[in-house]
């Protein structure tokens, strides 16, 4: 699965809500597990992988695999703190983020179980940060504008120099391959 980068659209939408939580549903929570392991993350929102549906994985210090499927944040302490957050999606971009210490979130399994969890510290801080992803909200959203500014462009010149590299490589391609059918 490829990861989405900030300045794409689905990164910016509201998901939709899952209807039908099936053996498709359960293969796509799987694979979100996969591809968040593989970048290295904690936790991985279907938006970030093209699909705009309310759907995240996760997996704290607890290494407990958690799966949130049409969550929703039914309450949040008046207490915050403060904790440097990264996203996938903005890769190599570290911030400070103010958020609720505490959380209580309902959603259902990858079995359409319906559950309620209490959560605080790292793990309500993954949750709202992967909760954000499905009303379409980047955790550089939350920083100071300047800093969000700065963010945005950073990640805009790392994807052109991205596509220059890549050009450049279709172009060497294209010119081996004219070599090779001069030789035959």
């Amino acid at each position: 699965m490829k990861l989405r980068i900030l300045g794409d659209e689905v990164l910016r939408q509201r998901a939709e809500a899952l209807v039908d939580i099936n053996d498709e549903t359960r293969q796509l929570v799987k694979a979100m597990f996969v591809t968040m392991d593989e970048a290295k993350g904690v936790g991985l929102a279907a938006p970030q992988i093209g699909l705009s549906q309310r759907l995240f994985v996760l997996r704290s210090d607890d290494d407990i695999d958690r799966v949130f499927i049409n969550p929703h944040i039914i309450a949040t302490s008046q207490e915050t703190c403060s904790f440097e957050e990264g996203c996938l999606s903005v890769p190599q971009i570290y911030a400070e983020v103010e958020r609720p210490e505490k959380i209580t979130v309902q959603a259902l399994d990858e079995h359409g179980k319906a559950f309620t969890l209490d959560a605080e510290g790292y793990l309500a801080r993954i949750i709202q940060h992967e909760y954000d992803h499905l009303e379409g909200v980047l955790f550089i959203d939350r920083l100071d504008p300047e800093l969000k500014e700065e963010a945005e462009k950073t990640i805009a010149r790392r994807e052109e120099k991205k596509a220059e590299r890549e050009k450049e490589k279709a172009r060497k391609k294209a010119k081996l391959e004219a070599r090779k059918e001069n030789y035959r």
